[in-house]
């Protein structure tokens, strides 16, 4: 089983590209370190304030997934809102 996270993300405080930059690489180097997740950045656009993040994990139990990617996604919250940011969406997939 694999789960899939987006979360979509404003960074209200970034002011160029290189602020985004940091927001992301911050958020994509802690969930991987304490979760043990593949993280990503999708469609980087050029945009300075949105950004795209995709969260992946596999075990063969629904269950700890789901509470792994509810865990992620409150650790990226924190995250991002230490940073100047929030998230706007998520979304979780099972496939």
């Amino acid at each position: 089983m694999i789960a899939f996270l987006t979360l979509e993300l404003r960074i209200e405080a970034a002011q160029s590209l290189k602020d985004k930059r940091q927001v992301v690489r911050s958020l994509k180097d802690r969930l991987r370190a304490h979760f043990n997740v593949s993280v990503a950045e999708l469609n980087a656009s050029g945009l300075w304030n949105r950004a795209t993040v995709g969260v992946v994990g596999i075990s063969d139990s629904r269950d700890y997934l789901d509470g792994l990617m509810k865990n992620v996604e409150r650790q990226a919250a924190r995250i991002v809102n230490n940073n100047g940011a929030e998230i706007d969406d998520s979304l979780v997939e099972f496939l």
